[in-house]
């Protein structure tokens, strides 16, 4: 079966696995503040927090921003649930701004409009680069110097991408910026996530978050220590902490990053060469931005093809092929339709929805395996 994402081991992120194995250090060691250091120098950014899944870091940013309840946070429909999920865990509403139709990422002119009518404006908006590409962030930069909103890029499906020469992560044009290491993404860690900021006070608030509250840091203390021993909560954090074992898998995997990218770029390359003629769009890629290329989604024009998503999927299934679709609109999930949403908030991510379909796209998907891809798709869509 070739499934839509996979990851790649090789033997050197084995080795550097096995020798933490055989260490002192299991959870947190010495290969956590290595990683983070690689991702941040790598970036372009001061500071990172490595935690267990993109989710916990979309969490701990929020809380380190001051969000609760009362305030609002704003952001894409065509994102996974965890991009809205993070404003409710703080108690606070959650509202959304619909997609570009060529891009995919949150429109700026829907933003735009959106700060101009609400009467109230958001604390946080969360874009979400999807697919790998950057979404117009000075843009949004420049609107939160208008409005007084924070921003908290969800990068999952960003790292190794850039915006106007600027990697992804740098935290240019943000406050802070989140990365997922799921074994689908660019690089991974098994499960695993970080945040990264160039704010000192927030990247200490993210620690505390990230281990309970807790700190033996004197500066923060409200007694005198007693004791090397000592320590205090002075929040309520969690326990977000990333191993040791994760942070060397990652730490490894960095070092084949640009492989990794480069594979990438060129398999989306031969897939927009190889799709053209069939009864799809292809993915449109701003000049301004070098994606990561996370996934790669096509929107077939099933008003078309005598063939609906189901029977597409059904039928590519058999053929030894799992596509995916990114994403359900997190509007349109019973959880927020409770909470008042509905189909028809939206309609760029709903018709977007309706379209969409995910390819198989990863490091070492071969071009042979790619060209039985397209040609298995053409036999389904273009079927008499």
């Amino acid at each position: 079966m070739i499934y839509y994402g996979k990851q790649n081991v090789d033997e050197e992120d084995i080795k550097i696995v096995d020798k933490v194995l055989k260490s002192d250090f299991l959870t947190q060691g010495p290969f956590i503040n290595k990683f983070e250091q690689k991702v941040a120098g790598y970036c372009g950014a001061k500071y990172a927090v490595a935690v267990t899944n993109a989710t916990s870091a979309l969490h701990i940013a929020c809380k380190a921003a001051g969000l609760g309840q009362g305030d609002i946070l704003w952001t894409s429909p065509n994102t996974f649930t965890a991009s809205a999920n993070c404003g409710r865990y703080c108690g606070a509403a959650v509202d959304f701004v619909d997609i570009n139709k060529r891009t995919y990422n949150m429109s700026i002119d829907k933003l735009n409009e959106k700060l101009q009518q609400s009467p109230i404006k958001p604390k946080i908006v969360v874009p979400v680069h999807f697919a790998g590409q950057s979404c117009q962030m000075d843009k949004i930069y420049n609107l939160a110097q208008k409005y007084n909103f924070i921003i908290i890029e969800d990068a999952s499906h960003a790292i190794g991408g850039s915006y106007k020469n600027t990697k992804v992560g740098s935290c240019k044009y943000s406050d802070m910026t989140v990365f997922s290491f799921h074994p689908v993404k660019i690089i991974t860690t098994g499960e695993g996530g970080m945040v990264l900021t160039n704010n000192e006070k927030l990247y200490n608030k993210l620690l505390l978050y990230r281990t309970h509250g807790i700190t033996r840091n004197p500066e923060y203390m409200t007694e005198k220590a007693d004791g090397p021993w000592y320590y205090e909560q002075i929040e309520l954090g969690y326990n977000y902490r990333m191993t040791d074992m994760q942070a060397a898998l990652g730490y490894s995997q960095m070092n084949r990053i640009e492989k990794f990218t480069k594979r990438r770029r060129e398999l989306a390359e031969q897939y927009n060469e190889l799709l053209k003629g069939l009864p799809l769009a292809l993915p449109y890629q701003s000049p301004e931005t070098v994606s990561s290329w996370h996934i790669y989604v096509v929107r077939i024009k099933f008003n078309k093809v005598k063939i609906n998503k189901t029977e597409l999927f059904s039928n590519m299934r058999q053929k030894g092929i799992a596509l995916n679709v990114h994403y359900i609109p997190v509007h349109t999930q019973p959880y927020y339709r409770n909470l008042g949403f509905d189909w028809g908030n939206f309609p760029n991510s709903e018709q977007y929805y309706e379209e969409a379909v995910t390819l198989p796209l990863y490091y070492t998907l071969t071009d042979e395996e790619q060209k039985y891809i397209i040609e298995s798709l053409s036999e389904c869509l273009c079927a008499k």
